[in-house]
């Protein structure tokens, strides 16, 4: 599935879902902007003469099958779990790393076990939908940070292959060499899509995998200062209406750097 526009810097825009596209907490969607960057999509994919947005987030897969569908992106797969799986709406295929093995996947159920046994009855709960990774939530955020150093140190001495890490609202407890950064490389693989022509959007530290394989990246106002100075431009609207925003930006874009 080769991707190419003839928009003169860019084949697709690469885009996180929380803290861009949407929020990580309770607040509805931002219908109307989204709607806009569906506008977007839908000229990308009859014109040909803007980049596709898509998505890489570490949201479960079918999550971001309906943010993908949300947006009008039918043709080119988004990243979801972290890097565990592709996702293309347009023809609706279900793409696992082929680097997660039978093992990984029962490490997972393990650690998911003992994770509800030890933490459950303390009121933490795990995002349901993901088939190779483990998000913890608390309505407490500060007290479910408290707990990340402990369920690391834990893994370690289990010999789980597990990185753990914080976003703004959960714990992520993911496959070691399962990354966003491996699933924009099988995407990039799969759709001849190559760093020189992509643009990236992301919030937090754990968007730089995107950061390091587009050629332009930005970031809505809501975003964590180490990301923002990252960027190339940083947009003086949150979330989705940055995303807007940073599209608008892109289309003035006209000529290689």
């Amino acid at each position: 599935m080769p991707i190419r526009t003839s928009h003169p810097r860019f084949d697709v825009v690469i885009s996180d879902i929380d803290g861009c596209l949407g929020s990580e907490g309770a607040e509805a969607l931002d219908l109307a902007s989204l709607s806009r960057v569906a506008e977007h999509n839908r000229l990308a994919q009859e014109k040909h003469d803007r980049p596709v947005l898509t998505v890489c987030s570490g949201r479960p897969q079918p999550f971001a099958e309906g943010m993908l569908r949300l947006v009008g992106n039918m043709t080119l797969p988004g990243v979801s779990e972290n890097g565990v799986w592709l996702y293309h709406a347009g023809t609706n295929e279900y793409m696992m790393d082929p680097a997660i093995t039978p093992e990984h996947r029962a490490a997972v159920r393990e650690a998911a076990a003992w994770l509800e046994a030890t933490y459950g009855p303390r009121g933490v709960t795990q995002q349901p939908g993901k088939a190779a990774s483990v998000s913890l939530y608390h309505p407490e955020t500060p007290f479910l940070r408290t707990l990340a150093p402990g369920i690391a140190a834990e893994f370690q001495r289990r010999g789980w292959p597990f990185r753990v890490s914080m976003t703004w609202l959960y714990i992520n407890c993911d496959l070691a060499h399962i990354t966003k950064g491996t699933g924009l490389d099988r995407l990039f693989a799969l759709t001849g899509l190559t760093r020189a022509r992509a643009a990236g959007i992301g919030d937090t530290t754990s968007d730089v995998p995107i950061r390091e394989r587009v050629a332009w990246f930005a970031c809505p106002a809501n975003a964590q200062e180490e990301i923002k100075k990252l960027a190339d431009y940083v947009s003086p609207h949150p979330e989705a209406k940055g995303v807007v925003d940073i599209l608008e930006q892109l289309s003035r874009i006209t000529s290689e750097k």
